[in-house]
């Protein structure tokens, strides 16, 4: 079986509206590249014919995988970036709030060496063309200051949603996660570097969407998260699998 150029995992929750369109985008952007892709949805136990509407969509390479509870983004992003098969593996939203022709910017670093290139929204250079609310924005800037100093040194935006990793270094942080909910990407690069994984950012485009479902009270959450992380690591529970 031939191994993808590149794999895009977008997690989904309700987004039987948002996501055709958005297909559409990424398969019109993929056929242009060369080599072969695949798009995986996963549907995390959404009540709006979510999984339907994708299944009816004329896209090469798409699948969709559905939970039938909600476990949260996390738990859908882990099952995502486990069943692809890319040797490159896009992790995006359903809204593309970062335009799939940022992929352009992030794949370079890869080929540099590095194993792990996140979009980011608070280096120089990074084109924010829709903001979010002030209070959001400052929310953000706060919980990536926390992120900082007690789980990840000189990461300035861990959060934006468009990240790419080698495959190999995937494979080992999300096999080894445990978090489901807001944390769970700082939890995986965490785990990168943990072991030895080379993680660099990278200015994107973004556009807020007004439509997102990030809230205050999940945002406040998050502090435990990163607790947690810590927590885990001590424990031990953060230990290499075997076979990865």
């Amino acid at each position: 079986m031939t191994v993808p150029s590149i794999s895009v995992v977008i997690p989904a929750f309700n987004e039987a509206s948002r996501l055709p369109p958005t297909l559409r985008r990424l398969r019109d952007y993929l056929t242009t590249r060369p080599g072969t892709y695949e798009i995986l949805v996963v549907d995390d136990g959404s009540s709006d014919g979510t999984a339907e509407a994708v299944r009816q969509m004329e896209c090469p390479g798409l699948e969709v995988l559905r939970t039938e509870a909600n476990h949260g983004k996390g738990h859908a992003v882990r099952l995502g970036m486990l069943r692809a098969r890319g040797e490159r593996i896009l992790m995006t939203d359903a809204d593309l709030s970062t335009p799939i022709e940022d992929l352009e910017r992030l794949l370079p670093s890869l080929t540099k060496g590095y194993d792990v290139a996140i979009g980011s929204r608070a280096l120089p250079g990074a084109d924010i063309q829709v903001h979010q609310p002030w209070y959001r924005e400052n929310a953000g800037r706060f919980f990536n200051l926390l992120v900082r100093l007690l789980v990840l040194p000189g990461l300035r935006d861990t959060q934006c949603g468009f990240k790419v990793w080698n495959a190999g270094a995937a494979r080992e942080a999300f096999a080894a996660g445990r978090l489901d909910g807001f944390c769970f990407d700082v939890e995986a690069l965490y785990l990168a570097r943990k072991r030895g994984r080379r993680i660099v950012e990278v200015p994107v485009t973004w556009r807020n969407d007004v439509a997102s479902r990030v809230g205050a009270l999940r945002g406040s959450a998050a502090f435990l998260d990163l607790v947690r992380i810590r927590v885990n690591d001590w424990r031990g529970l953060y230990a290499p699998i075997q076979g990865l």
